[in-house]
């Protein structure tokens, strides 16, 4: 079967691409290079043993994702990757989000709505949820309104895939809500590999630890949790990526009981930032530099996920722990400052 993903050289796109290949799919991915590069290509083949195919396109280009659709009729899923994804960008950027995020999902979803079957697998977000009442948070916990517009744009796009799926009889999509990804590919040869500064926690934690950042710095220890620092599910990007085979193979088999459906995929367990911080320390043995600073805009107390729908229903569950998660970030990062 010939699977389509989009923004698959970025770091969960990358890692997925892997994971299809070793069960046997076909891949191409389509990737602008925005946030991304094309030297990932060749180390996906070198842990698969197979080069994906790959076209550099830019999914706002309404036309030229036409083109694509004709010329790859025999596409039968797509997993959907491809968005700006900085929180503190889209804050300054509304429009690049709104236009990256939105557009090129509904031009996705059109050519796919006019196939006979197809299975549609969408990159979501825990953002989705705002500051939960309740921990840890069910997938039946209210949407709450959006504290970015890159968080808008998911909670926007799983609308859009909703509507779309109510009147599309062919179309089967399950939307994946992501806590925390962190994390490489035991092999080393792909991981996180932001370009600037990192806008996630673990890749500045390893870029301190290495010495590319002077310090790291936590926002706030003054919030109601065991230390006082901001509590997250940190979730290992290889155990993510093979939740997205998983969500596929449900649908392209028909084991999904409605055509839209929603799952959150974290491990069940929150970590504040400083066990996180603790959890790098142990598995690099180096003391990390880092200050607590004011708490940041925006920033929730706790977020960490209720797996128990994913667990039971899609048959899925998170088999890596925090040390094991950090251990392969580190590496990664040894690695890509090695090479």
């Amino acid at each position: 079967m010939k699977i389509l993903v989009t923004g698959g050289l970025g770091f969960i796109g990358s890692h997925t691409v892997v994971q299809l290949q070793n069960k046997g799919f076909e891949v191409v991915i389509i990737d602008d290079l925005s946030n991304s590069s094309e030297d990932v290509l060749g180390r996906i083949t070198s842990i698969t043993g197979k080069a994906p195919s790959f076209e550099k396109l830019d999914l706002r280009e309404k036309g030229k994702v036409t083109d694509f659709f004709k010329r790859h009729q025999n596409i039968e899923g797509v997993i959907h990757f491809a968005a700006s994804k900085a929180v503190g960008e889209s804050v300054q950027k509304p429009l690049l989000y709104y236009e990256n995020n939105i557009n090129t999902l509904v031009y996705v979803l059109q050519e796919l709505s006019q196939k006979e079957k197809a299975g549609f697998i969408f990159s979501s977000s825990c953002t989705v949820y705002g500051q939960a009442d309740t921990m840890p948070i069910t997938e039946d916990a209210p949407v709450k309104p959006a504290e970015s517009p890159y968080g808008n744009t998911k909670q926007i796009g799983e609308e859009i895939i909703r509507d779309t799926c109510k009147v599309t009889k062919g179309l089967n999509a399950i939307a994946l809500r992501y806590f925390n990804p962190m994390g490489a590919h035991p092999s080393a040869a792909i991981g996180e590999l932001p370009i600037g500064v990192p806008q996630n926690l673990v890749p500045f934690i390893t870029q301190t630890g290495v010495g590319l950042r002077e310090q790291l710095s936590v926002f706030g220890d003054d919030y109601p949790t065991s230390d006082g620092t901001c509590i997250r599910d940190y979730i290992h990007v290889v155990d993510l990526a093979k939740a997205h085979v998983v969500a596929l193979e449900r649908l392209l088999e028909g084991k999904n009981k409605e055509n839209y459906e929603v799952f959150n995929v974290g491990t069940g367990t929150g970590s504040t930032v400083l066990e996180v911080i603790k959890s790098f320390e142990k598995v690099s043995g180096k003391k990390l530099n880092y200050k607590i600073v004011d708490r940041r805009a925006g920033d929730i107390t706790s977020a960490y996920a209720d797996t128990t729908k994913a667990n039971n229903i899609l048959g899925w569950k998170a088999e890596s722990t925090l040390d094991e998660a950090m251990k392969s970030a580190w590496d990664w990062e040894l690695k890509v400052r090695n090479r």
